[in-house]
């Protein structure tokens, strides 16, 4: 099978997003499905106009990286998406918006295309940008095998984290009991909330099915399922508990519904002189110190669909 050739158009200010979906495309170029272009395969001393303009009239897709900086940009916008806009309704190329940060993209003529992720929902906006990125390729997957099939001589889970102001002083303290008892019924509802979150945006990813459930007010249950693979289930129960009667303060186990007190893994509270923070011990995974709640969820939802044969790149 010949691989599609695929034009990505994107603003220079959203390198950070091209790196990213290039990564997340290996797979898809590893098995031939598609052959990506971006300009910065431009060798030195080329003639960069021909050569954007060579590979526009000869690629099969133009993915355009949609941003306020995209919209705004006349190379972008004015020349290269208005001539793939061009072969768009010629029938000789197919144009995929991909929505990188919210914008007014729905009042540009990208308004009446179908865009990716899920819904036009833009990857900035998504719990974990990575399950955004795997629901982009999975839908490329699909619609490489469309196009491929048509084409008999050419046979991929709130908001980006804001910066905080560093304080220009820090105060040393000492921490009671109850402050770490606060600090670990706070840490759980924020895992248990960011796997909500990343449960249902994983749920809407071809070939991919999850499930969350609530069992307590201290405990959850969460299930995914990777069709592609033949073994592809993963589940996960996590607890927040006593340190009498757990391994920790917030244990979980690759299991559905699992005992509090069985474990592959634990988040123990601990502090320094200035605040508190969960330290990860993990049966099979080296252990990692000084992790914020947001930190350990994604550390812990990553591990979790990994055992589904899911992983981010």
């Amino acid at each position: 099978m010949t691989g599609l050739k695929a034009f990505i158009s994107y603003s220079h200010m959203d390198e950070h997003a091209l790196e990213r979906f290039t990564k997340h495309l290996a797979v898809l170029k590893r098995d031939g499905a598609i052959d990506e272009w971006v300009d910065q395969k431009i060798s030195a001393g080329g003639d960069i106009d021909a050569a954007i303009s060579a590979s526009l009239e000869s690629c099969d897709l133009f993915l355009p990286l949609i941003s306020a900086d995209f919209l705004s940009s006349g190379y972008c916008y004015d020349l290269e998406l208005k001539r793939a806009l061009e072969r768009h309704e010629q029938g000789s190329m197919r144009v995929v918006p991909i929505i990188v940060q919210p914008c007014d993209w729905k009042a540009s003529p990208l308004g009446r295309l179908k865009a990716l992720p899920k819904d036009g929902k833009p990857v900035a906006d998504w719990t974990n940008e990575n399950t955004a990125w795997l629901d982009v390729v999975a839908q490329l997957r699909k619609l490489a095998d469309e196009l491929s099939s048509a084409k008999p001589e050419r046979p991929s889970i709130g908001g980006s984290p804001k910066a905080t102001r560093i304080p220009k002083y820090r105060v040393k303290k000492d921490f009671d009991e109850v402050d770490k008892l606060e600090f670990r019924d706070r840490a759980f509802r924020e895992i248990r909330d960011y796997f909500q979150q990343a449960s249902d945006e994983i749920n809407g990813v071809e070939d991919i099915k999850s499930k969350f459930t609530t069992i307590s007010d201290t405990s959850f249950t969460c299930t995914v399922v990777n069709r592609a693979r033949e073994r592809g289930v993963a589940h996960i129960t996590i607890h927040a508990g006593s340190r009498r009667h757990s391994f920790g303060d917030i244990t979980y186990s690759f299991q559905e519904r699992a005992d509090p007190g069985t474990s592959n893994g634990w988040f123990q509270i601990e502090a320094d002189d200035y605040e508190l923070y969960l330290k990860h011990n993990g049966m099979m995974r080296e252990e990692k110190s000084k992790l914020s709640p947001s930190q350990a969820a994604v550390t812990l939802w990553e591990e979790f669909v990994e055992q589904a044969g899911i992983t981010y790149e």
